[in-house]
This record gives C-alpha cells, structure tokens and sequence, in this order.
C-alpha cells in the first residue's frame, strides 16, 4: 500500500475487525497474521466465550507498518533462504531452487499488478481502468492473484498448476516455458500442509515495486542463485559462474552503448547482467538500457532461473531462448545464418561427451569452414566455433575452458593451429583451481577479437594468475586487486615478469601452437644460487670458534677444581 491510501484505510476502519476481515483488508493469508502474533509483533483483543480475535485501529496501524516497511538487502536475503529451509529434505537440494524461484516471480509480479491496479485507481477512481491489459507490466487474472493462493486451504498444489499455466497463457509469449518445470501437484513431494507454509511464509511481506526496488530484489536473487550453486555442489556448476569471473571477461571485452551481446550457453544470466552493470556503473542506468542481451540454454529449469533474473533486475527486453547452441541455436538472421554479435560471452559446460557430432560435422551454418571437425567425445572446441561464427566484423569474445583445450593434440591440436593463424586469439589467462563448483581443476579464459588493433596483431597474450586468490576451505576466490590486475594486464598488453608476457605467432607455431602457459611464462620462485666455496670456508670458521670456546669453558671448569 502507499502511504496515502494506508492512511486512508486506518481512516476508514471500523473500531474492531475480525482476524478475516483483516486478512482481506492487506490481502494476506490468516495463518499470517497468526504467526506474527506469536512473535509478538501485535496483540489482538480476545473477546467472547470462544476468544474471537479482534483488531483495533492501532492493530490496523502497527499491520499497515510492517506491510510497508522496506526490507534491507541482508533482510530479504536471509528471508527468502528461509522458504528454502521450509522445502529441505523434502526434495533434493538440486531441485527446490526452480520452486522458490517460481514462488518469488509469481508473487512479485501479482503484488505489482496489486499496486499498478491501485495506483490508477487512486488517481481516476475507474475498476475497468485500472485493470486495463495496458496499464499493467504483466497480466494477472482475478483468480490466479497471491490472494487466491493464500485463501486456499486444500489442494494447494494443483492449484498453484492451474495458476501457472492460466498466467502463462494470458502473458504468452512473454512467460512461456517459465513455470513449465513446475509440478506442485506431486503430494509426495509438497504435502498441503508443506505448501501452506511455503505461501504463509511468502505472505509475510509486499513484493510489489514500492516496497522492494528492482535492484534490491535483482541482488537477493543472485544471493539465492549462489547459495543454492553451492548447495547443490557438482551440479551447481551447471548454472552458476563465480561473478569474479564473469567480471574479468566483461572488464575485458568493456560492453560500450547499443552493443549486441551474446551468450550461447547463458545458465542464469549472470555474463548479461554483469555487462548492464558494468555499463550502468560506467555511464548510468540509460545507457547501459540500450545494450541488447541474448542467451539460449539447453536446460529447462535454468532457462527458467535466467528469464525470472532478467525480469527481477526490470531487464524484460532480455532475448533468452531454450534448445541445444550446438545441435539448434536459436539467434538466425532471416536467411537461415547464424546471428552475429559484438560482444560473446560464455562459460559452456566442460569436455561434454555427448553431444550432437554427427549433425555439427554435417553443419548448414558454416561453424567449421576452414577448420577441422572436433573430436567426436568432446565438444570444447566446437562452442569455440560456434563462438567465433558468431562474432560479427569487429566483435570480441571471451569464454572460460579447460586447460585442456591451451595443449591437447589431434584435431583440436589443429583447431587451435588454425585459429592462430587466423589471428582471432588476443589473449589466454590461466585461473587459479578450485573457483568453480563442482570441480578443482583450474580454467581459462579466452578472449578472441575479430578486428584486433595493429599493436597485437600476430601476437598473442599469455596471463598466468593461478596464484593470485584468496583461499577458502571449499571454494577459491578471486579478490578485487587480482581482478584489476588481470584486467589491467590486458589493457596494457606487455610483459610483466613472471605474470604476463605477449608472444609472437612464430614462437607460438615453433612450439607446435601449444599454449600450455609454462612454456612461455616461469612463474616459480628462484631458486637461491650457494657458493659452495664460501660456505665451505664459514662452516670450518664456525668450527675453529667453537674449538676455542671449548678450550675456555675447559679452563674453567679446572679453575673450579671439577676435573
């Protein structure tokens, strides 16, 4: 509510209200108001033989502050994983992610829609106005709003389904496929009583645009993101890039205004959000809504997980399609080619086995012309192709791979012989291990450029930060200043000793175009030269004193008659 109609409904509020008439009242579920009594947020009046709960003008006052009160970021965050917690060993940590964040978009929106439909209302006074398609960001049927959830008691789950599909249908083709991945309905899974929680929880507070900004609900959904990345361990990794990572590339590749920027195997969004904000930080929140943003993922629920992040960070002209990049990528011009952008960004899943090779070595988009086929049980190089048939004329990329793709031989050995020579690689940076979950091994980032400027032509960068990073007891990081420093390496393209050095394309190919980093950059500690001689000569120096010293203690102990 916003202060004004608050006001007015304190205002207009008989002397005492039921525990019902008060649930209607704020549009929240009773179980709600119950819980907060336990708490001891308020305190009814208990009247008649059956102690009916009654609610004062004050109840009314101290409600109408704690539905508007603003949540702190730390505040939602420990919030919203608390309706995790509710769901724990229910279902398996990998998959109650896509739950709660179906539950969140779904109550964002409908409490948006609640505060559009009041807003044009307070203003022109009109019911079929304010529930006019146009006057709302996303349609929400009278019986799919959260209050329709709250009031239902039974069979909770089939109706949240139902819920779904009819919001799906009316916002189509908007919300397709975002809560496709949702089934409430299973009763083994989300007992009613379990999902009675679940909506009683989310009933606590507003989460429409007056209460919780974009930015705000955009960050404690990324905080959501990671934790439950971590949770889910190995397959955390499958949707989840550390943001320190995600930083390097966007510092590198520098996202300018109007840029199409590209990611092929998008997961949840982060490469896309990281540019709008290093842009927004750049050159203010205008600009940075003038970049337009694409990805495709192949997996259902994390395709799902980054649509709901582009339109909780108020990013809804964000391009994301669902379907396998190397077997059907989505971005076609309207000749059957593949779309070309300034700017691809992507961190595609390692050394896949099984991917579709037989249709990639027969391919209509020409991602292999000029190069050879890659190998048949791993699909590392053919996301490089795809990435590099998808820059435009003067685009640049930046993808994290494994160290394998720097050294292997066969026809990925070739691959990289022919991309050299080609000119497109401007710089390789090894990472340090155990940033990514799921996996120790350690990455590297890419980056290929398409026009490079005259300077770095015929020559490559090789960075070697493996050993810049904060350790942790399961996950590494990587701290601002070991960011700055990569970025600002590039930037600089020159050699840093034991950190960075620039390598022409002819000791590259002497070196068979292996770019295993320890061929080009020493980074061990040196080893301290001994002068054996001089040594020598202090050790029987050592030993002639202590001669003497004997001799002395010797003398003493005669002196005092002890021999």
């Amino acid at each position: 509510m916003s202060k004004s109609i608050t006001q007015k409904v304190i205002e207009d509020t008989p002397d005492l209200l039921t525990i019902g008439e008060v649930a209607d009242l704020f549009k929240i579920h009773r179980d709600t108001l119950r819980n907060w009594e336990k708490a001891g947020k308020l305190t009814p009046l208990r009247v008649g033989p059956r102690q009916d709960r009654k609610y004062r003008k004050q109840d009314i006052q101290l409600l109408a502050e704690e539905m508007s009160s603003k949540l702190t970021l730390a505040q939602l965050e420990q919030f919203l994983w608390k309706s995790a917690d509710i769901l724990r060993g229910k279902i398996d940590s990998s998959d109650y992610k896509k739950y709660i964040f179906g539950l969140l978009f779904y109550k964002r929106i409908s409490d948006v829609w609640d505060e559009e439909y009041q807003s044009v209302m307070g203003e022109y006074g009109d019911k079929t106005l304010a529930a006019a398609d146009y006057n709302h960001r996303f349609q929400v049927p009278k019986d799919c709003s959260w209050q329709v959830i709250a009031e239902t008691s039974e069979g909770i789950g089939q109706k949240l389904n139902d819920v779904f599909d009819k919001i799906t249908n009316v916002n189509s083709p908007k919300l397709d496929k975002i809560f496709d991945d949702l089934d409430f309905a299973n009763k083994d899974r989300f007992p009613n009583e379990t999902l009675q929680r679940l909506v009683n929880h989310f009933s606590q507070y507003n989460f429409g645009s007056n209460y919780i900004s974009s930015d705000l609900l955009g960050d404690a959904y990324e905080y959501l993101i990671k934790q439950f990345a971590a949770d889910a361990g190995k397959k955390g990794g499958e949707f989840y890039t550390p943001r320190e990572v995600e930083r390097i590339i966007i510092g590198i590749v520098k996202p300018h205004q109007k840029d199409h920027i590209y990611d092929p195997t998008v997961g949840s969004g982060g490469f896309l959000l990281e540019a709008y904000n290093y842009l927004k930080d750049k050159s203010g929140e205008q600009i940075a809504r003038t970049l337009y943003l694409y990805g495709q993922e192949i997996n259902i629920s994390t395709f799902a997980i980054a649509k709901i992040n582009m339109f909780l960070h108020g990013l809804d002209s964000a391009d994301i399609r669902r379907g396998d990049t190397l077997a059907n990528p989505q971005f076609l011009t309207n000749m059957g080619n593949l779309q070309t952008f300034d700017i691809v960004v992507a961190n595609p899943p390692y050394s896949i086995k099984d991917w579709e090779f037989e249709l990639f070595k027969s391919d209509k988009y020409g991602r292999t012309e000029g190069y050879d086929q890659p190998p048949k049980k791993n699909a590392d190089y053919a996301f490089v192709l795809h990435i590099l048939k998808s820059m435009n004329a003067n685009g640049r990329a930046g993808v994290v791979l494994p160290h394998g793709v720097l050294f292997r031989g066969g026809s990925e050995g070739r691959i990289r012989e022919q991309i050299i020579k080609n000119d497109l690689l401007e710089a390789v940076i090894a990472l340090p291990s155990k940033l990514f979950y799921g996996t120790g091994i350690p990455a590297a980032i890419l980056i290929f450029n398409r026009n490079k400027p005259e300077h770095k032509k015929g020559r490559v960068l090789i960075v070697d930060a493996e050993r810049d990073y904060a350790e942790g007891k399961n996950q590494n990081t990587l701290r601002k200043k070991d960011i700055d420093k990569i970025v600002s390496s590039y930037d600089k393209y020159e050699n840093v000793e034991k950190y960075a050095r620039v390598v022409d394309t002819d000791e590259l190919e002497e070196n068979d175009f292996n770019l295993n980093i320890r061929r080009y950059i020493d980074s061990s500690d040196e080893q301290e030269v001994i002068d054996v001689k001089q040594v020598w000569g202090e050790i029987k120096q050592l030993e002639t004193e202590r001669d003497e010293i004997d001799k002395k203690v010797t003398g003493f102990i005669k002196e005092l008659g002890y021999e």
